[in-house]
């Protein structure tokens, strides 16, 4: 008898598992300020059974598709406290299966937890190019491409583990908040390490991890105050994706006869003059041929983007949000996005890429924003990235000044900042993954390193730095291509000649870099009139720039010498920001300064004065 009955429990075990693959969310938390939540069920022909739940919850809906393999099932979980239920499958009025799922408690304040704002540094980081802190798990049975960190666009085993090792180096630096390209599982056969093209978005990539690692990444972040910002993907995931050869509907993804890649004219967005073909293949078109474009106006989509968003920052404990390709996707559909997670969590900051060089265009993405008010819009995205000064940021300090160019370019962009409704909430910065590196564009001139750093900290808006930037780090992406701007950071890998975590395995040049970005950045943590002041500027002279961040009690002054001499600068034409102010100490240098008398500017200099 025995015998029988653990022969039913294994062919019974096994037709349950035949039957689901897959279940996303894979669980889900009590005490939501949205109660319902889509639960997805994958398996062969899942759609036939009729299902219930246990513990006294609501099944507000079940949605079936065309694709038999799914199953889209609605819960209510208001009231319902942290608690382990069951899902039961019939057919013909005769169990055939039954699952757990798990309503898991919330952390304490979960929803009102902090972000990222402009009291913060952020830093930018590729975990595989970072360092390698674990060597087991530089390639992986169940992924296609394999370590080799001879080839420059190859896998080099960075991962979590590597990034955990140095988090006192990024807090050493005056980092506050770590941006770190996607790290979910992207399982193309080249060019991996990217992560932009993901194949299972609730899992970690396991050449970086596990998913228990990120969450221990979090945690111990959070012992040295430092903020987890996950770099989350709404318009594509990658074509190895596992759901690409099983989609839940046929309009899950945009699919055309022949492959279409965007036309990259977000413009269309707002152009009251846009043709309709134009604007469907901006939206609908993909990004490169390896990256399917989400169809966000599928309801089916846009909740299961909008439920893994939230299951992440639930599970891993975050506290914020970059999004790639943010105005990529439909407007609407996107700010429902968006709306939905902010609503859960009030206070969250999620920072949009909207790559355009047009204050107007750029203000109409931000949130409240003015010019989307013309067209009744307003995307509730908190933050954008200002694209137009750092094109600004890698070009003025190889210019001479004239009307346009040199620091006429810094001084003209803001005084475009009236177009932004929350200037402060704009991520600012002079180079990423993507850009030229900075110090490529400035011939690892130190003096113009200083220039751009001393102006990215202590001008209005979110600085962000790319990784390596600090100890001089360089590279031709015209000449490398991108892997010449994502090199690996020296001293992350066994065996490297040069670790440049620590002072004492750095040269001295690196030194020189780190040292000047430490203590201006470290100072900068300190400084709520460069976190939330004011700022008044004065029109360049001779290539000079001249501002001041101030609030009721504190005043800071910005020297900037772009020209190639020394310029005198006579203080009184500044006399209505420096009052009564004597002495100005210069942060880095601990120089006084007389307020009283001219200024002497080296070239290609700065000065950041503490008015005293």
């Amino acid at each position: 008898m025995k015998k029988l009955f653990l022969l039913f429990l294994i062919f019974t075990t096994s037709f349950m598992f035949a039957q689901i693959e897959r279940i996303e969310p894979p669980f889900w938390y009590a005490g939501m300020h949205n109660p319902e939540v889509q639960i997805m069920f994958y398996g062969k022909n899942i759609a036939q059974y009729q299902v219930s739940v246990s513990h006294s919850i609501k099944i507000s809906n079940v949605k079936r598709t065309e694709n038999p393999n799914y199953l889209f099932v609605t819960i209510n979980t208001k009231n319902v406290p942290a608690t382990n239920c069951i899902f039961t499958f019939q057919a013909k009025n005769k169990t055939a299966f039954t699952q757990n799922y798990s309503l898991k408690q919330r952390r304490e304040n979960s929803a009102q937890r902090a972000s990222y704002d402009s009291s913060d540094m952020m830093y930018l980081l590729m975990p595989d190019r970072f360092s390698n802190g674990n060597l087991n798990n530089d390639s992986d049975t169940s992924t296609t491409e394999k370590y080799d960190r001879t080839s420059p666009g190859g896998r080099h085993g960075g991962d979590i583990q590597g990034i955990i090792n140095h988090l006192d180096y990024i807090k050493e630096l005056g980092a506050t908040t770590l941006w770190i390209t996607p790290l979910c599982e992207d399982n193309e056969a080249a060019y991996s390490y990217h992560t932009y093209a993901q194949t299972d978005v609730y899992k970690i990539d396991p050449r970086y991890g596990t998913n228990d690692d990120y969450v221990r990444l979090a945690a111990e972040m959070h012992k040295k105050n430092l903020k987890l910002v996950m770099d989350y993907v709404t318009n594509h995931w990658g074509l190895q994706h596992w759901m690409m050869n099983d989609l839940p509907t046929q309009d899950w993804i945009h699919q055309f006869e022949n492959f279409t890649q965007t036309n990259h004219r977000r413009t269309v967005i707002h152009d009251t003059n846009a043709s309709k073909i134009d604007t469907k293949i901006c939206m609908d078109g993909w990004f490169a041929p390896t990256m399917p474009d989400l169809n966000q106006t599928n309801p089916l989509v846009l909740n299961y983007l909008t439920q893994n968003a939230i299951w992440w920052i639930e599970y891993a404990n975050l506290d914020g949000f970059r999004v790639d390709t943010y105005n990529y996707a439909d407007p609407i559909a996107i700010t429902k996005w968006t709306k939905a997670i902010t609503d859960e969590y009030p206070h969250f900051n999620i920072v949009g890429e909207i790559s355009m060089r047009d204050q107007a265009q750029l203000s109409y993405w931000q949130k409240d924003s003015p010019i989307g008010k013309i067209q009744n819009f307003n995307s509730h995205l908190p933050s954008v990235m200002d694209f137009i000064l750092s094109d600004a940021l890698l070009t003025v300090f190889n210019e001479d000044g004239n009307w346009e160019s040199g620091m006429a370019k810094i001084y003209n962009n803001f005084a475009n900042d009236f177009l932004f409704p929350n200037v402060n909430n704009l991520l600012i910065f002079a180079e990423n993954h993507d850009t030229q590196r900075l110090n490529h564009v400035y011939q690892n001139d130190l003096g113009k390193y200083k220039m751009t750093m001393a102006l990215l900290a202590t001008v209005r808006g979110i600085p962000q730095l790319y990784y390596g930037s600090e100890i001089g780090m360089a590279g031709n992406k015209e000449e490398g291509g991108d892997a010449a701007i994502r090199q690996d950071f020296p001293g992350g890998w066994e065996g490297d000649a040069i670790n440049a975590f620590t002072k004492e395995g750095r040269t001295q040049v690196q030194n020189d870099y780190f040292d000047f970005t430490s203590k201006l950045f470290n100072w900068r943590k300190t400084k709520s009139v460069i976190h939330f002041g004011k700022m008044t500027h004065y029109i360049p002279e001779d290539n000079t720039y001249v501002y001041f961040r101030y609030n009721s009690s504190e005043s800071v002054m910005i020297l900037i010498n772009n020209s190639n001499q020394t310029r005198t600068i006579n203080t009184h034409r500044f006399q209505e920001n420096i009052g009564n102010y004597k002495i100005g100490k210069e942060v880095i240098t601990d120089q006084s300064f007389d307020l009283t008398n001219e200024i002497n500017l080296e070239p290609k200099s700065v000065l950041i004065l503490e008015l005293k």
